[in-house]
């Protein structure tokens, strides 16, 4: 056991020194105010405080842990040999910057709990974060830090057993339309064929019309494709469907339309399905439940993960949200045009309420790229570049690897290789 000793012990401390060591480090801690404890203690002990004991391991902190609320924190970005880092120390600490706080105001989002603009659909944006303004978006830059903390603590306590993490890749599919041509009801297909004629579109004309009469399989169906291809390499997957009623940006089949409801059902007897919350849910819970309700009794087993439409995660609305309709799963966190760790971590964590300074029962599962994202390279020799650097990254420090891709754009026309970049990510 992991002694850690504090002049005060809050909400903040004891959930970033839990989430550090019993989830990344896997080694049980306790967490103390008395010094005599602290100096009895025989075994692995940290001073973390703004002055040492003695000579033990000595981390001096820094004030975020220890206040409520939210402030304009000035934060000064500096090199810790080639690894950004923030909340510098001094040089009696064993590592030259808070690594429990930095670890903290990234993971809960502190950021954004500040004034911002956001964009139209209400999300917070990337220019704004801390990690894309100085240049380490693209690296899980939290489960570095623990990493090197992890090397220290071996250098200081060589008895100590760190188990070590499995690297995990876990893909979502997301099914916010289904179908692009079929199941739309003749009123919709119809309207569908007079705007692409309207408009010029020929050979989407021509495509819709081949796919309507049978003769050729609507693009966006590549389902039994995608379960075969998980199955042949044991890749976990969870598919997210819309399953909401018809609205300007939630434009999938209707939720009563019996194959959409069978197809469902028929994934999910390989993969994980759950739901996609609707655009509408975004602001109202009751929304939110129905849809849920809904889903469940289609599928006669518990949902308890959930995606938010185009990633609308309004900190900390969108959590409650998720806790208030019976959500313990969120696979939200994350930029849907720009690929990188939003919350500078790829391991799950729980969610931390900074208004109410309390843990919410709601795992937080980040994300690091979206197949909307990696359109901008144009071809596939691009984008697997930039999707191989993430999952290296993730692979470095034996983290959770989770890419979110769609039906629509693996089987979309103007997106070829995002169906060849998808196949070769899961056979390696």
């Amino acid at each position: 056991m992991l002694l850690v000793y504090t002049h005060k012990i809050t909400p903040r401390f004891t959930y970033i020194m839990k989430h550090v060591f019993t989830n990344m480090l896997r080694i049980e801690v306790s967490l103390t105010t008395k010094i005599e404890d602290f100096i009895k203690h025989a075994g692995a002990k940290i001073t973390y405080t703004k002055q040492p004991l003695q000579n033990e391991f000595f981390i001096k902190s820094h004030d975020l842990l220890y206040e409520q609320g939210i402030r304009d924190i000035d934060i000064k970005v500096q090199q810790w040999g080639d690894i950004p880092c923030f909340f510098q120390t001094n040089e009696k600490s064993a590592i030259p910057f808070d690594v429990f706080a930095a670890s903290f105001y990234l993971i809960s989002r502190y950021e954004e709990y500040l004034p911002h603009v956001k964009d139209m659909h209400g999300r917070y944006s990337v220019n704004d974060s801390i990690a894309y303004q100085n240049g380490f978006l693209d690296k899980p830059i939290v489960d570095i830090w623990v990493a090197k903390l992890k090397q220290a603590l071996l250098k200081r306590f060589p008895y100590l057993v760190l188990p070590k993490k499995e690297f995990k890749h876990i893909s979502l599919i997301d099914v916010s339309v289904s179908h692009c041509y079929k199941e739309r009801g003749i009123i919709r297909s119809f309207g569908g064929v007079l705007i692409d004629l309207f408009s010029f579109r020929i050979k989407r004309t021509f495509s819709r019309l081949v796919v309507l009469l049978g003769i050729r399989k609507d693009p966006y169906d590549n389902f039994q494709e995608l379960v075969k291809e998980h199955q042949k390499h044991k890749i976990n997957a969870i598919f997210f469907f819309l399953f909401a009623d018809y609205s300007n940006y939630d434009k999938n089949i209707s939720v009563n339309n019996n194959r959409f409801r069978y197809l469902i059902k028929s994934i999910a007897d390989y993969d994980t399905v759950s739901l996609m919350a609707s655009y509408d849910s975004f602001k109202n819970v009751n929304v939110l439940k129905r849809d849920r309700t809904r889903f469940i009794d289609l599928i006669k087993r518990p949902v308890k993960e959930i995606r938010l439409r185009y990633n609308r995660v309004d900190i900390p609305e969108s959590y409650r949200n998720l806790v208030n309709a019976e959500f313990s799963r969120d696979y939200s966190m994350g930029y849907r045009l720009q690929e990188g760790f939003r919350a500078g971590t790829c391991t799950p964590f729980s969610f931390y309420d900074i208004s109410f300074e309390m843990q919410l029962p709601l795992k937080v599962n980040p994300f690091c790229v979206e197949d909307y994202s990696l359109v901008k390279y144009k071809n596939l020799e691009q984008a697997k570049s930039v999707l191989n650097k993430l999952k290296e990254e993730v692979a470095k420090v034996n983290g959770t690897f989770i890419t979110v891709f769609s039906n629509e754009m693996i089987g979309g026309y103007k997106n070829d290789f995002i169906k060849q970049l998808y196949l070769e990510l899961i056979k390696e």
